[in-house]
């Protein structure tokens, strides 16, 4: 199998299949490798700024309504509690209905005011208005979580 003028230390090396020796080393390269790769990306992404975005929330007033026309007032909040202008609130029918949706934009102070005519199902004793956020344009905000919902009590 193997030339017989070797060593018999360098066959019986030779003939080891456990292949350990060799982990080691690429070990070491892989994690050189991947510090370099990691590094370079880091520099890359440093300089992005969309990277860094801020949630919006929305602060309902009242959050507790009975059914028929209600005007409710939203401010657009950073997670700081911030207000933000120029965001779209966009008012629609969770489990309690809306006939369409409202929508507005949030002005200097962040708040924007909407009229809705939220109703119940028969029998049904609560149900939710869903607010969606659409951030300004430009900006560093995003809206991925549910926001505060507007709860709607039978009378």
């Amino acid at each position: 199998m193997f030339d017989e003028s070797l060593p018999t230390e360098l066959r019986r090396f030779a003939a080891d299949d456990r292949a350990i020796e060799g982990l080691p080393i690429r070990l070491v390269v892989a994690l050189v490798v991947g510090v370099a790769t990691m590094s370079v990306m880091l520099n890359m992404l440093s300089g992005v700024q969309g990277l860094a975005v801020t949630e919006l929330d929305v602060k309902p007033s009242p959050d507790v309504v009975t059914p028929g026309e209600r005007e409710i007032s939203l401010v657009v909040v950073d997670s700081d509690g911030d207000s933000v202008e120029g965001a779209t609130v966009v008012v629609k029918g969770g489990t309690a209905d809306l006939d369409g949706i409202a929508t507005e934009r949030t002005g200097s102070d962040g708040s924007a005011t909407v009229t809705v005519s939220p109703s119940l199902r028969p029998n049904q004793e609560d149900g939710t208005v869903v607010i969606d956020v659409k951030p300004p344009a430009g900006g560093q905000f995003v809206d991925r979580r549910a926001n505060t919902r507007i709860l709607v009590v039978a009378e």
